[in-house]
């Protein structure tokens, strides 16, 4: 008996600093990338970027890190919601690994921008993100520390699918491309589109099995501190996320609206 709780605790000890390990290689990858990498790759991609003065290239070189890291969480999300039968069949208490390391990633990140937002507080400061940030990895701790919820955990960051889009706004803003631009608009609708489709079309979807849960023995094991950071987080980002989609519709609408006007006038002038 003895030596089966230490095989036990050796094998919990051994994932958990399997979690740290990527959690800190996350955090300096990220780090790496803001310093090093974005230079060279902005550079590469477009000369105007030289041209940025410095406060623009820090949060330039801060959007492309978000960027990366939207991508790599996003689609590892996708590959674990279609391909993990073990998280799909038990979402509450199935087998985390593959979510703990997406987790983790994501972690890693977030402990990279709140350092990096506090260094460049007078550019990128923004207090709601700092308190986003640490809600985030509140919640996220119960799935490295203690492996519950993986389902849920890792369907919230299907939502990261959209910030690639909203950080490409933002590059043209910088690069001063007119809003009337296709490129623009092609990703002002692409983003509205995709901020819909991963934010709020998921919605009843995700809390059909949150209410599933409900009253379930698997539900009651959580205990309610847990019960309560997964219930009342979800709660909290999905009416910011419900917010967030009418400015974009708004702002979508005025850009559509704004380039058929101008598209109107010009066919009404070669006429």
């Amino acid at each position: 008996m003895p030596i089966g709780i230490l095989i036990s605790v050796r094998k919990r000890l051994g994932m958990e600093m399997r979690e740290l390990a990527v959690v800190a290689g996350s955090f300096l990858a990220f780090h790496l990338l803001f310093f090093v990498l974005s230079p060279l790759l902005s550079s590469a991609v477009t000369p105007a970027y030289r041209r940025l003065p410095p406060s623009k290239l820090t949060e330039w070189n801060s959007r492309v890190v978000s960027t990366i890291h939207a991508l790599i969480v996003g689609f590892f999300c996708l590959y674990i919601l279609w391909f993990d039968d073990a998280v799909n069949m038990d979402p509450v208490w199935g087998d985390p690994k593959l979510v703990q390391i997406n987790v983790a990633i994501a972690c890693g990140y977030l402990l990279y921008d709140l350092v990096t937002v506090t260094c460049y507080w007078s550019t990128l400061g923004d207090g709601f993100f700092v308190c986003h940030h640490l809600a985030a990895l509140y919640a996220y701790g119960y799935v490295l520390t203690r492996g519950v919820l993986p389902y849920f955990a890792n369907f919230r960051l299907i939502s990261e699918l959209s910030t690639p889009f909203v950080n490409q706004r933002w590059f043209f803003e910088a690069l001063s491309f007119p809003r009337s631009h296709t490129l623009v608009v092609a990703n002002g609708v692409a983003m509205a589109v995709v901020f819909f489709l991963v934010r709020i079309a998921v919605m009843p979807a995700y809390y059909s099995r949150v209410v599933a849960t409900f009253g379930t023995p698997a539900f009651h094991r959580l205990g309610l501190g847990a019960q309560t950071a997964w219930i009342l987080s979800c709660i909290c980002l999905d009416v910011l996320n419900t917010i967030w989609m009418y400015k974009i519709t708004r702002g979508c609408y005025r850009v559509l609206t704004g380039y058929k006007t101008k598209s109107d006038q010009a066919n009404s002038h070669n006429d």
